[in-house]
């Protein structure tokens, strides 16, 4: 195929770039581009703008190759991959070379800039190319992904620009389909999830000149009339929209010039959750990047004004969704249901969670111009966080504990991230906005206090957010942050608190620990607390032993365990650090809340140092006392539940290792040497079988700590003691059944475990013991049977291991220099630079091959003599079938055999052969398979089909290894002895195998040992693949490294880890060569072994050696086609002869694991394949057809067809061509593409007429996937589909089975979608992959924008039914007009062009489709469904009928339109069942959009035949059954299209006024629900509503429920879509937004018409409710219409346009609603009153909008005489003060705190309460600095008015009744106001300092008041005792003792104490 060069022009930005010019840099991180365009080269010929900070390649212990062989590699993969690409060969082939070049750059190479550019260029070509295959695309985009995964690898602007339209054009198929053309039916669309994380990472790159062009593009498509329409344009701006800073002097790119036109679109979608996330995220990236941009003006606020921010800060807490008093959620659901496919643009929240995107605008927006504003960012953050604080503590959570948890967690770290970066010089930040001290200080303080109850929170997630924000802050701020950790640390470490604060402290103080020991005073702390966690190592409490186990690996990383004390005569003991910390610790609980502790000023040098030193006198007691509690663990521990259950008891065992090792290394000499005896000692004399493993860990990090001194102690005691216990115990001297080791041999078992884990990983000390290791392997194997020989045959594996790898020997925090000069108090805490390390590796020696080859030797010979005789005719162990002996015999051996095999894994390397006199694999890139092969079966193929499976010739070419340090050179005699062993055993493996299986094929437990062997034997070849090395050592290494990752730094990490990091390195390489190999004859024959296996009759064998086998297969090249046949032919034999358990392996084997891709590629399997899957349909085993059903989709694939054609850009190809010519290469891959696709397709096309006939003459169930797969293997392009195969659908469609019926309904469908996108595209496949469509009728209509009355014209036509063109689109013209608009000829005189195979296609159908085929059809749509659920108006017959009566209409069938009518008229007959109906409703939905595109006459003809049938139906004949149907065929008729193509049905609805006499409620609503639809369906399209709207407010009071709801409903939908902007251009829109505010203009105006109509309406109500009698019973015209006003109210404020009616909130809403609220006789009115009533603080105002609204609230519930509507408007207030805290103005929170504090003094009980509980909320959730103010003046207040007015008894003189009324509610309005001063800080510990006082008042001077106040005052006391349980002990210290006691009084006794 010859690679079109794509037709949209790639800007030539990009063309250029294959030259000179690419890089326009300053310095790296920067702008985009240097005004200047200087052009530094120096600067692009660099990999990566950062220098790696591992040094990777230095540090390997073997010599490597050099960078000229790493860029020829590169070179070689590039060539290939460039071959691959332009030959057209991308799956297999060029996805081969995207896997060699992610390997390559996975070994941490680095590919040149220059290449890398390109490379991302080409990627992203082929990720969106037209044509491709999607799911080789999506590789494609995968690795354009990883090239562009990290900003540093290419600075955008300067290196790479992207262009935005292609991955446009992709989104717009999903997200605009009525944009993209048709739907393509055959095509499979690509992944949607791929395209929006490819935008991730491309839009970094897209240029920011390009915005107003994206602008031009996508703005128009809002609308808020077809909602979706705003939907989408806010997803796409998200996705798409460039953020870097552009450069300078262009005014209409700066993010100042567009924010405006931004705030206006948010807020023309109000209560909308996805439009806050989608605007948020765009606001937050433009933070970011604009932050270092000079030219950008920044203030306090960051790049926005005042108002934006407070517009931002408002939505946050809007995101948060907390909960405020009595409010609904400020979202509501109906908003975003409207999203519809714009739900697919949304990033995925998991990886993006809104927390983030708040987070990242909050930090970066930040600088040092907050400090000297009142109202900044930080201020504002300040005051967020302070509103919310008490939804942070732990006894407050709920569904926002997650949200609030992780913001504050991302906070900290974008914050520290952005100092380090700011610090390194990272982020090129302008001197003036960078972060300094005091912005830090005061940053760290705003978070510390919700941080530190966030520690303790219940959720697991919430309290893992808020440690790893503690360690932040920590790191930012030791000072502030570790004196109040400490404070709270002690007392729940010394056990005085509950338990979870326990190990929440343990757990602090884990990520706390390198804080602490870098700073000085905190660093005496640490040893202290570590003896304090001891207790923490508790049998009985696991988790805490766990978090215990952490805390103390985390010191051991970060100080040496060495007494400092020794040698130095000042410091005598810990006694001075005892002392220290003990007045210390006082000092804290002394000090409080105000505790600060400076030990930078308190401490000088020289005491620090003492004390210190002093403080690590005590480690050796301390290191015995946690031997001594780790054995008691290990001691009682529970016996190990199954393997890998996750369980405690394993954790806890897999911590100690990782605890162990630092620990150990950690310590002293003479610390090691104590802590060696005390284990060695408990190995000794204990054996605790179930903490075998446990102890055998701790055994090997002793010995790889010191190998000398640990082997000298451990190895000759642990061989005594295993001779021991076999001679003289009688250990293991007899088999067992079962699992368990038997009591008998559980001493042995412990002493082999402890001796396996002494000799791996330690180097070169076990030869010093080689003989005595080597003898008693030997000893073992020849006396031991039964479980303890797999233990033996581990040992023997873990010593070979440990002799033949390459690994890291050094487990020490120091550089061994350091270690030489002593360690000092200076060296705590200290990281080494990861270039300055030295490393010390174990690379095996001559001595040690040696002697790992001769155990190798002795062991192998032995082992497969005795599997040998067992499988012999005169076997030594008898098989009599009833003992297992024999059995167990053979899988000891094998057993042994797949370890000994895995041990000496590391001695092949994989570029040399593994059989003598084997040839390797060819280097030559370029040869033929069938020269490869050469074994005759294949090479007899023709040459097409020899490369027919994909991983053949590829990884023939891959032979691009690199050194990895093996230890034997190819001629090494050695060498020679490990490889006959190897391929002897091969042989006997074989033999085994044949054995079994004749003699003993039902033997599991063989048979599964027999398989791990097979598996070992071919996978493990260079690294030791079949234990997951690799994986797991990056799992343990990562798992550690977290706690040490710091923003915005790079591998801070202690010595220990960097030195794994570097082992992994080495093992990545080992496993980057282990890559797959050719085959021998040896291969091929155990190959056909598993096959033959895995269709065992037995369930456990075959799955045990397929899964060998797929690991196999991934090994040998060749190894699928080699296996497909057999098994092919198993599944034939066993559907013959119904053996199930055959079928069901040879099943699984093809088609559920790897070899289902290649059979599905090399079509000389896959017909018989896909015969043999339809002839498993008729087998009678559900579980077989369960597995069937699981493949039928990958079989359905299978029939796809292959890439014909696809569109590149070639010179984005053409750039990556390699110096010499491969013209040759690629045009020979190019014919032999060709010539194989050719054949395939020519295979598929007589497989597809074949199954025809299967599908034909089958039993159902064998028709119905026949079918399925003919769809796919049949439809093309081209041909469209043969004659049999249209026979076949077409008659089909009206098969008896109804399943069958709907596949070739569906199948039909796709035909004819087929034919019409092929006419479309004028019979041409380049312009179907472009998506280049011609409809006929579709035309480009001019616009007048600047003629004034232009909009009302437009508008003004859809109220004739005459019209010249149809607008179909709803979009043009909304918020803006165009040049032009998309429109539809009326009468278009030319309809769709069809060629001679679309003709044909077209006749063939229309000659089946005879008045038979429809009587038949309509007669199965009138069936009743066979479930409920089917029971709706199905759109896929409609779909089917359109095209039916399309030809119908045109002719092409022997049917004529009168014959239609009369079968229509059978279908509905009397319209009496509802089955009729949905008929009638699907086939005349089908009529009349058959016509839409038709000439005026047939439409007109069709119309005259549908209409009158329709209003019959609408005006009598519909039921509560069967309106959904109707309503559905009406969407059907109207959505999406010019309402004046249905002008018969829209005028008669518009036409229709409501019947006040009429009694069938029914019929009046089902009418007004119709033509609701049509309004929603037309949207700002309908014209006719004045009509309607009169008939309806006049009528607002109709009688019937029904009727009233459908009217509110039409009435919020009409007034809904009455709105639309109509700017006449972009440039209008941005200006007028611009010239109006920073926040844009406010949308949603009322016009004068509506204004009055409201106040009309709410009139009419007034007089009603006048003329209502009071506990009137019956409905009356103000119920009625109160009703239909609320639900026309409900319907707009749930909606986007919510803010229409703000202005009518204070004056008309308020009263009225409080008026309904009072009708207690109508239950249904009062409910739906107080939820109107509710939402209204929800709706968004602006600022200084909430005036009115205020101010009436505070009249209502100072001034109203109805008690119930002053309680009521306080739960206004409190929601409006909390949703608008960054908008209203401090007067205005004055005079809401002056009403509700004076609303105490309500003469009824309830408002004085609700007044209460608002206040304190309002308290709670004000910034700091107003609430202090409030809380003195409110304190002083109440205070005072409590003292004066002082309590009297009642008395009997009756003239005195009002003025004791009057005295106690005085008394109880001052209760009730100090109460909601202490309820306002229910949770702050210690309480503030005011608090104590009024609580003593309370008791002193109320609490003995009789009745309500007393109570009061009780309520208020227990309450603050209750939520203070906790923290009592902290608490207490801020009473005085005469306040304890005036407490103590009031309730009983201990209450207080």
């Amino acid at each position: 195929m010859e690679a079109n060069t794509r037709l949209i022009e790639l800007m030539s930005a990009i063309n250029a770039s294959s030259g000179n010019d690419i890089s326009r840099a300053t310095s790296p991180g920067g702008e985009w581009k240097d005004a200047n365009g200087a052009n530094d080269l120096e600067d692009i010929s660099k990999p990566r703008t950062r220098p790696r900070t591992f040094p990777y390649l230095e540090k390997l212990p073997y010599p490597i190759e050099d960078e000229s062989e790493r860029h020829a590699n590169l070179d070689e993969i590039l060539k290939n991959l460039y071959i691959a690409v332009e030959a057209g060969d991308f799956a297999p082939s060029a996805l081969h070379w995207t896997r060699e070049l992610r390997s390559w750059l996975g070994l941490k190479f680095d590919p040149p800039r220059q290449i890398r550019i390109k490379l991302v260029k080409l990627y992203y070509e082929l990720a969106l190319a037209p044509g491709i295959d999607p799911n080789v695309a999506e590789r494609f985009g995968g690795m354009f992904m990883v090239l562009t995964k990290r900003k540093h690898y290419l600075r955008p602007g300067r290196d790479l620009i992207l262009d935005w339209r292609p991955l446009y054009k992709e989104l717009k198929v999903f997200v605009l389909p009525q944009e993209s053309g048709m739907v393509h039916t055959t095509n499979i669309k690509r992944n949607i999830r791929t395209l929006t994380k490819m935008c991730t990472f491309a839009q970094v790159y897209f240029d920011p000149r390009e915005i107003p062009a994206m602008f031009k593009e996508i703005l128009p498509y809002f609308s808020t009339s077809f909602a979706e329409g705003a939907h989408v344009v806010a997803g796409l701006l998200n996705l798409l929209m460039p953020t870097a800073p552009p450069p300078p002097g262009e005014d209409n790119l700066q993010p100042g010039y567009y924010l405006p036109t931004f705030f206006h679109l948010w807020a023309l979608i109000n209560r909308s959750k996805i439009f806050d996330v989608a605007f948020v995220d765009i606001f937050s990236r433009l933070a970011r990047d604009s932050l270092t941009a000079k030219h950008l003006p920044f203030s306090e606020h960051g790049i926005y004004t005042k108002e934006q921010s407070s517009l931002i800060f408002t939505a946050i807490l809007r995101m948060l969704e907390i909960p405020v008093g009595q409010a609904t959620s400020p979202y509501s659901p109906e908003v975003d249901l409207a999203a519809g496919l714009a739900l697919t643009l949304e990033r995925d929240e998991r990886k993006h969670p809104l927390a983030h995107h708040v987070a990242r605008w909050i930090v970066m927006s930040l600088s040092p111009a907050c400090l000297h504003h009142d109202d900044s960012i930080l201020a504002k953050l300040e005051g967020l966080i302070e509103a919310v604080e008490t939804f942070f503590h732990p006894s407050n959570s709920g569904a926002w504990t997650k949200n609030l948890s992780q913001m504050v967690y991302f906070l900290a770290d974008f914050f520290v991230m952005r100092w380090n970066r700011e610090r390194s010089g990272e982020m090129e930040v302008p001197e003036e906005r960078r972060l300094n001290d005091e912005l830090k200080r005061r940053f760290v303080v705003c978070l510390r206090d919700v941080v530190f109850m966030g520690i303790y929170a219940k959720s697991s997630t919430a309290m893992n957010f808020s440690l790893s924000t503690l360690q932040s802050l920590a790191y930012l701020e030791p000072t502030l942050i570790l004196p109040g950790a400490l404070q709270r640390i002690y007392p729940s470490m010394q056990g005085l608190v509950e338990v979870h604060r326990t190990t929440s402290s343990l757990r602090s103080l884990q990520i706390l620990t390198r804080s602490m020991v870098r700073t000085k005073g905190f660093r005496c702390h640490v040893t202290t607390l570590l003896g304090l966690a001891l207790p923490g190592i508790d049998a009985n409490d696991l988790d805490k032993t766990l978090h215990t186990l952490s805390f103390l690996q985390s010191v051991c990383y970060n100080i040496p365990l060495h007494d400092m004390t020794e040698g130095r005569d000042e410091v005598q003991g810990s006694s001075i650090a005892v002392q220290w910390i003990t007045s210390e610790v006082e000092r804290m609980e002394r000090d409080g809340a105000a505790l600060s502790l400076d030990y930078e000023e308190e401490l000088t040098e020289a005491d620090e140092n003492m004390i210190l030193r002093a403080s690590t006198a005590s480690i050796g007691e301390f290191l015995i006392s946690l031997l001594g509690r780790v054995f008691t663990l290990l001691e009682n521990l529970p016996d190990p539940s199954r393997v890998r259950s996750g369980s405690p008891e394993e954790n806890v065992v897999n911590t100690l290792p990782a605890t162990f090792t630092p620990l150990l290394a950690a310590l002293s000499p003479e610390l090691y040497d104590m802590a060696l005896s005390k284990v060695a000692d408990f190995i000794a004399n204990h054996v605790i079988h179930q903490a075998r493993d446990a102890m055998a860990f701790i055994c090997n990090a002793l010995c790889k700590v010191d190998p000398q001194k640990a082997l000298k102690r451990l190895v000759p005691m642990l061989i005594q003691a295993i001779r021991t216990e076999i001679d003289e115990n009688g250990a293991a001297s007899t088999r067992n059944t079962g699992s368990d080791v038997l009591p008998r041999d559980r001493a042995l078992v412990w002493n082999v475990s402890m001796l396996s884990m002494c000799v791996v990983h330690v180097g070169n000390e076990v030869l010093r013991y080689k003989q005595e290791l080597f003898d008693i392997a030997l000893f073992m194997q020849q006396r031991c049977k039964g479980i303890p020989t797999v233990h033996v045959s581990n040992f023997i594996h873990h010593l070979l291991l440990n002799l033949t790898v390459v690994y890291t020997v050094d487990y020490s925090i120091f550089e061994p220099q350091i270690l030489a000069r002593g360690i000092q108090i200076e060296d705590w805490g200290q990281v080494p630079k990861p270039s300055e390390l030295t490393i010390k590796w174990h690379v095996p020696s001559r001595a040690e091959v040696e002697f790992a080859v001769e155990l190798f030797q002795c062991q192998a010979e032995s082992a497969l003599s005795q599997l040998g005789r067992l499988t012999s005719d005169d076997s030594p162990v008898k098989r009599d079938g009833t003992g297992r002996e024999w059995s167990d015999e053979v899988s000891r051996n094998l057993v042994l055999l797949r370890l000994i095999l895995s041990g000496v894994s590391g001695l092949f390397d994989p570029r040399l052969p593994l059989e003598e006199g084997a040839t390797h694999s060819i280097a030559n890139g370029d040869v033929d398979m069938a020269d490869v092969n050469g074994d005759g079966e294949e090479a007899a193929l023709d040459d097409v089909d020899a490369n027919a499976d994909d991983s053949e010739e590829d990884h023939i070419k891959s032979t691009i290894r690199y050194p990895a340090g093996y230890a034997l050179p190819a001629d090494d005699p050695l060498l020679s002895i490990v490889r006959q062993l190897r391929v002897k055993a091969g042989e006997l493996l074989h033999k085994v195998h044949e054995f079994l299986t004749e003699k003993q094929e039902d033997d599991v437990s063989c048979f599964n040992a027999l398989y791990t062997v097979y598996r070992s034997w071919f996978v493990d070849v260079g690294i030791e693949k079949s234990a997951h090395v690799l994986d797991r050592v990056s799992r343990l290494l990562a798992a550690d490294i977290h706690p040490f990752m710091v923003s915005g730094l790079r591998k801070e990490y202690p010595r220990p880890l960097l030195l794994r990091r570097a082992n992994v390195y080495h093992l990545q390489r080992l496993r980057y060569n282990a890559s797959p190999r050719a085959k021998t004859a040896l291969d091929k024959t155990l190959l056909f072994d598993l096959a033959q296996s895995s269709v065992s009759l037995y369930t456990d064998i075959r799955r045990n050696a397929q899964s060998a086998g797929e690991s196999a297969l991934k090994v040998i090249i060749g190894a699928r086609p080699l296996l497909i046949p057999s098994l092919l032919e198993a599944l034939e034999h066993a559907i013959e002869t119904n053996d199930y358990p055959r079928i069901k392996g040879a099943l699984y084997s093809l088609l559920f694991g790897s070899l289902a891709k290649t059979i599905g590629r090399d079509w000389r399997f896959t017909p018989s394949l896909i015969r043999s899957f339809i002839a498993v349909s008729t087998v009678d085993k559900p579980s077989i057809q369960k597995l069937a059903a699981g493949a039928t989709y990958q079989v359905m694939d299978y029939g796809r067809p292959l890439e014909r054609m696809v569109l590149l850009d070639k010179d984005i190809v053409t750039a990556l061509a390699p110096q010499e010519s491969a013209e040759c290469k690629i045009s020979k891959k190019r014919d032999k593409i060709l010539a194989k696709r050719t054949k395939t397709e020519a295979k598929k096309a007589d497989l597809a007429h074949e199954l025809v006939d299967v599908a034909r003459n089958s039993h159902w169930k064998k028709a119905s996937r026949a079918s399925a797969i003919i769809i796919n293997l049949g439809l093309r392009f081209d041909s469209i589909a043969s004659e049999s195969m249209v026979d076949l659908i077409t008659r089909g469609t009206i098969d008896p089975h109804p399943g069958l019926r709907g596949l070739y309904s569906g199948a039909l469908v796709a035909l004819f979608s087929l034919v019409e996108t092929r006419a479309f595209c004028q019979h041409d496949y380049e312009n179907y992959l472009l998506d280049k469509q011609t409809i006929p009728a579709k035309i480009q209509v001019p616009t007048r924008p600047d003629d004034p009355k232009w909009t009302r014209d437009y508008l003004s036509a859809f109220a004739q039914p005459e019209a010249e063109v149809y607008i179909d689109h709803d979009y043009p013209g909304w918020l803006m007009w165009d040049k032009t608009m998309p429109a539809y000829q009326a009468n278009p005189l030319k309809g769709l062009q069809y060629d001679k195979v679309e003709q044909g296609v077209r006749s063939q159908v229309g000659g089946i489709l005879t008045r038979e085929w429809f009587t038949t059809f309509f007669g199965y749509l009138k069936q009743e469904p066979r479930d409920a659920g089917a029971d709706r108006f199905r759109m896929a017959s409609v779909m089917m009928l359109v095209y039916a009566f399309g030809l119908l209409i045109s002719g092409e069938t022997s049917t004529t339109f009168a014959d239609l009518q009369e079968m229509v008229g059978a279908v509905y007959e009397d319209g009496a069942d509802k089955h009729q109906h949905r008929a009638t409703a699907e086939i005349l939905g089908a009529l009349l959009t058959a016509v839409v595109d038709e000439p005026v006459e047939k439409r007109t003809m069709v119309w005259e035949y549908a209409f009158p049938i329709v209003r019959k139906v609408f005006e009598d004949g519909l039921t509560p059954e069967n309106s959904s149907y109707w309503t559905t065929f009406l969407h059907l008729t109207m959505q999406g299209k010019d309402p004046r193509r249905s002008w018969p049905i829209l005028d008669w609805l518009a036409n229709f006024r409501l019947d006040m006499s009429s009694n069938a409620a029914f019929k009046e609503s089902s009418k007004i629900q119709l033509l609701h639809q049509c309004v929603v369906d037309c949207g700002w399209h309908f014209q006719l509503e004045q009509p309607i709207l009169d008939d309806f407010l006049q009528h607002l009071d109709h009688p019937y429920k029904g009727v009233r709801e459908a009217m509110g409903q039409t009435l919020g939908a009409i007034y809904r879509t009455r709105y639309h902007e109509s700017y006449e251009s972009l440039d209008a829109l941005l200006k007028a937004q611009r010239d109006d505010s920073s926040v844009g203009s406010r949308p949603y105006k009322p016009s004068t018409t509506f204004i009055s109509t409201i106040h009309s309406v709410f009139e009419r109500l007034k007089v009603w409710r006048g003329e209502r009698a009071p506990g009137q019973q019956t409905p009356s015209s103000y119920t009625s219409g109160s009703k239909t006003v609320l639900l026309w109210l409900n319907a707009t404020l749930n909606s986007h346009e919510c803010t229409e009616l703000l202005q009518f909130f204070p004056d008309v809403f308020l009263a009225e609603l409080l008026h309904m609220m009072d009708v207690k006789e109508d239950p249904e009115l009062q409910a739906l009153a107080y939820h109107v009533f509710r939402q209204l603080p929800n709706i968004p105002h602006r600022a200084g909008e909430d005036h009115d609204l205020i101010e009436a609230l505070i009249r209502i519930g100072q001034t109203s005489s109805l008690w119930h509507q002053r309680l009521r408007v306080l739960i206004n207030m409190q929601v409006i003060y909390f949703r608008r805290l960054f908008l209203i103005s401090r007067a205005e929170q004055q005079v809401l705190f002056d009403c509700v504090s004076g609303m105490l003094s309500d003469t009824q009980l309830e408002v004085r309460l609700g007044a209460s509980s608002t206040l304190s909320g309002m308290i709670r959730c004000s910034p700091s600095s107003l609430r202090d103010a409030i809380v003195l003046d409110l304190k002083q207040r109440f205070s005072t008015m409590l003292r004066n007015t002082p309590s009297r008894r009642r008395t009997a003189n009756v003239g005195s009744t009002a003025e004791h009324a009057e005295t106690v509610i005085k008394r109880h309005a001052a209760v009730l106001g100090l109460g909601a001063l202490v309820q306002a800080f229910p949770y702050m510990s210690p309480p503030p300092t005011w608090l104590p006082e009024i609580l003593a008042t309370l008791a002193v001077k109320a609490a003995g008041d009789p009745g309500t106040v007393g109570k009061s005052v009780k309520s208020i006391l227990s309450d603050f005792k209750k939520t203070r349980q906790d923290t009592w002990h902290v608490d207490v210290r801020v009473f005085t003792p005469e306040q304890l006691e005036d407490l103590e009084g009031v309730l009983w006794k201990s209450y207080f104490a």
